[in-house]
């Protein structure tokens, strides 16, 4: 029997640095019934799959208590907004934090610095005074946390901070109330106490821009989140309105809707007409106008007009809440990149540390005069430079920037591991029916062989608008604005055929050429020629006549979309192979191809064939994008390296595939490409940049370059070097969000 496994996107609060992710992820993972568990320090969420039946959130949020960590488990929108607050709350207290440490800082770096007032008589008590407050307060936290993990033999970038401060702070405090111990050595009694707190000043100010840069990564889940409004009007069954809180929507409800209103849940629309801006669901720019019987989306804002509409979805179901969820697991969600860097951000504290206390005991066996000093001064610096969260920001926040940006394009992507493979595409396969066409059947052109009337366009659309054929919609749309219904109509389907209207004691038909011929009907040579040449454009022919001859011919087809051509040319532009799949048959098919420039296609698949020819070109070494909106399209979606779904099309492709294309506009792909290059170059930048800082900053903290010019680094520059580092990874994956698709 199959275990039943839950997945769960939450919340991991009381992390400070890339390894508190890791140490988390480690307690989740060893805890009973967890099959996996990945914790995002750049997001702070935890992506958890655990089987029920052993264990449940509460006791995986015991279990990161007991570490000095928490989880959030409570799912509703109050607990979100509650979850804001906290991220609110812990900004606001390290600005208190930030601030308080500077105004002690300030004047302890002053006297420290300058060699008049440190040589004053109780400067060094001073200095003590000023330091004090710093680092037993504002900088306690940092004591604490440390301590925490040390109890589970865990190491992270608090074990670095209070090594370092703590160590300078004891020191100088020794020093200053028993100056005589070196004194009688014939050494000087030095105190670091600016650079204890100048250590702790840097790195909460580090913290606090990178909280704020963090911030603005995840701007993008804010903007959406921000689209739901609190209140809605319903319209009551006695017709009168009342204002409730969207939470107490239910399906059914009558919704009214007023002018510049956002719309608040999935549904019809019953009565009234408007244009809706939908740029923030599509990222289609032109409102869509919308009547009876359309479909309106949550977030979406309404124009000019009012109209009233039935809740169909609510709360969670909604395409709104769809795709902040999905933008959430997937921003949550780690590349294998980040796997690596995970690994050694885990043992990156334990080496910082043994480097500190090996570059302390070189000093002191090849020091001179000042080798304890010395010593201890490198131990300081190499714990205070050694930064493990700018290497594991690198990734997530290009991440959480890219994914972000995709879902503002209207592009939605379901994990960091197709973002970041989607850019090493060679082939893309595109489904024909709803991919590269509409999907739905249209007049593309009329024909009137005798001369048309305003009676016989009434006849031939109240005909049509009487009969349930698929086709018949189409025709009814195209006529309808130059015509009126006659109630005086009596129809008559024939199976297969078409239907035969009596209008005025008179017989009308419209269907194909078999009901025309098998009627007697003449079909006139100018009607046949024109058959013939929609026929080899792949159109449907209808007919109508009289019981005597052809009145009009109409072609119906399923128009390809404007983009889809152009999305095509980008796509071979770039080198990669474009093919066609259909069900349909091969006639449509090459007029369909021809038309989109699609050099390669292939008719008459079923749903198995299609993802049989994937397997082919996978199997060739090629990476397989497939785009498709159906259900016969899920196996082959689910097969290919990135499957992208068409954002209207059926459930199941959407929730196989990798990728969505709200819009339905097959340009998106060349964007997605390309957001993808743009986020792995990022990645690359961000991980070259943390490595080659830590590569060149240890060794200088260490004191390798004073035998040879006399250079060591002091710890007060060493933290604000340590903090730069974390800040400009953050701030090179914000400038992602300000490039061009």
């Amino acid at each position: 029997m199959k275990e039943h496994i839950i997945k769960k996107n939450l919340p991991v609060l009381n992390m400070y640095c890339a390894a508190c992710a890791n140490s988390a992820q480690k307690v989740l993972s060893r805890q009973k019934g967890v099959q996996s568990a990945s914790v995002n320090f750049a997001t702070g969420t935890a992506q958890i799959e655990f089987n029920p039946d052993e264990t449940d959130t509460a006791k995986l949020k015991t279990a990161l208590q007991a570490v000095g960590y928490d989880l959030d488990i409570e799912e509703t929108q109050e607990a979100q907004e509650h979850l804001d607050e906290i991220h609110e709350k812990y900004y606001k207290e390290l600005k208190y934090k930030v601030i308080g440490s500077l105004i002690f800082s300030i004047p302890l770096v002053i006297i420290g610095m300058t060699p008049a007032l440190m040589h004053l008589p109780y400067a060094n008590y001073l200095m003590w005074i000023l330091a004090t407050p710093v680092i037993l307060y504002f900088g306690k936290d940092f004591f604490m946390r440390a301590f925490k993990q040390l109890k589970h033999k865990t190491f992270n970038m608090d074990t670095l901070v209070s090594l370092s401060a703590g160590t300078a702070y004891i020191y100088s405090l020794f020093n200053t109330l028993y100056p005589q111990f070196w004194h009688s050595r014939g050494l000087h009694a030095d105190v670091y106490f600016e650079a204890a707190a100048v250590v702790i000043t840097f790195v909460l100010l580090g913290k606090l821009l990178e909280e704020k840069a963090k911030g603005n990564t995840s701007s993008s889940i804010k903007k959406l989140i921000g689209l739901q409004p609190k209140t809605v009007t319903i319209i009551n069954e006695d017709n009168t309105q009342s204002e409730i809180s969207i939470s107490q929507v239910q399906v059914g409800n009558i919704i009214l809707v007023k002018p510049g209103e956002k719309i608040a849940v999935d549904g019809i629309v019953l009565n009234g007409r408007s244009f809706v801006d939908e740029s923030m669901i599509t990222g289609e720019p032109v409102p869509v106008e919308k009547n009876t019987g359309d479909k309106v989306y949550s977030g979406t804002i309404n124009q000019k007009g009012s109209f009233s509409f039935q809740a169909e979805k609510v709360g969670s179901s909604t395409l709104l809440a769809q795709i902040i969820r999905m933008v959430q697991d997937a921003q949550g969600s780690k590349a294998p990149v980040q796997k690596l860097v995970d690994k050694i951000a885990g043992i990156f504290v334990p080496v910082v540390i043994g480097i500190a206390i090996l570059s302390f005991i070189v000093w002191m066996v090849l020091g001179n005069d000042n080798a304890f000093t010395h010593a201890l001064l490198s131990f300081i610096t190499v714990l205070v430079i050694a930064c493990p969260c700018a290497l594991g920001l690198a990734t997530p926040t290009a991440i959480m920037v890219g994914i972000g940006k995709g879902a503002e394009n209207g592009i939605l992507i379901k994990d960091a591991e197709s973002l970041e493979t989607i850019q090493k595409t060679d082939v893309v396969i595109l489904d024909k029916t709803g991919t590269i066409t509409e999907g739905k059947p249209t007049v593309t052109d009329m024909k009137w062989i005798i001369a048309e009337s305003p009676e016989i366009r009434n006849i031939i659309y109240s005909i049509e608008k009487s009969s349930e054929h698929p086709l018949a919609e189409a025709m009814t749309s195209y006529l309808k604005t130059d015509a009126d219904y006659l109630n005086n109509i009596r129809i008559e389907s024939i199976t297969g055929q078409g239907i035969i209207g009596i209008y005025d004691e008179k017989k009308y038909f419209i269907g194909n050429e078999k009901l025309i011929t098998s009627n007697g009907i003449n079909i006139q040579p100018e009607a046949e020629q024109w058959i013939r040449n929609k026929h080899k454009e792949a159109n449907t022919v209808v007919l109508f006549s009289n019981e005597r001859s052809i009145i009009a011919c109409i072609a119906i087809a399923d128009k390809i979309k404007e983009s889809s051509i152009r999305a095509v040319s980008e796509l071979q532009s770039h080198g990669i192979e474009v093919y066609m799949l259909t069900g349909d048959n091969e006639e449509t098919a090459a007029t369909i191809s021809a038309q989109a420039n699609i050099r390669e296609f292939k008719a008459g698949l079923s749903p198995i064939d299609k993802t049989e020819f994937v397997k082919d070109l996978q199997s060739q070494g090629k990476v397989v994008a497939m785009v498709g909106d159906g259900i016969n399209d899920s196996a082959a979606l689910a097969q290919s390296n990135v499957g992208i779904a068409m954002g209207k099309g059926s459930d199941i492709a959407i929730e196989t595939a990798k990728m969505t294309i709200i819009s339905n506009d097959l340009t998106k792909i060349s964007q997605a490409i390309k957001l993808s290059k743009q986020t792995n170059r990022t990645v690359k930048q961000n991980l070259f940049w943390a490595f080659i800082y830590n590569l060149i900053a240890i060794p200088i903290a260490a004191g390798i370059l004073h035998p040879v010019n006399g250079f060591l680094l002091n710890p007060m520059f060493a933290g604000a070097a340590m903090a730069l580092s974390s800040i400009s990874v953050v701030a090179n994956s914000i400038l992602l969000k300000y490039k061009s698709l």
